[in-house]
């Protein structure tokens, strides 16, 4: 019986994950709709990394904003990803000494 819960519960969820990747190609979206959806890798990104900037050190947020602009400086000098996140990291850990 639990194999069967187990079974249709992964049915459930791959089905939302797995729809939109099929619709994408058959269906063709205005301009302003692929503009749209094209932004909103961003805004999910900044929607996750902002909160935890401002959460790095509660009783000093200056840290995690000090190392956030640290952080967009790398990425603006066209540093590799993994340079910007160790950076960052650096930045915090530093300041926190």
């Amino acid at each position: 019986m639990i194999i069967w819960m187990i079974i249709g519960m992964a049915v459930v969820t791959a089905i939302p994950r797995l729809l939109p990747a099929f619709i994408v190609d058959v269906v063709s979206f205005p301009d302003w709709v692929d503009r749209w959806l094209n932004a909103i890798p961003y805004a999910a990104l900044g929607a996750l990394i902002f909160p935890g900037i401002l959460s790095v050190k509660p009783d000093t947020p200056q840290i995690g904003i000090i190392a956030g602009m640290v952080g967009i400086l790398l990425s603006w000098l066209n540093v590799h990803i993994i340079g910007v996140v160790i950076g960052s990291i650096a930045t915090v850990f530093l300041l926190t000494l």
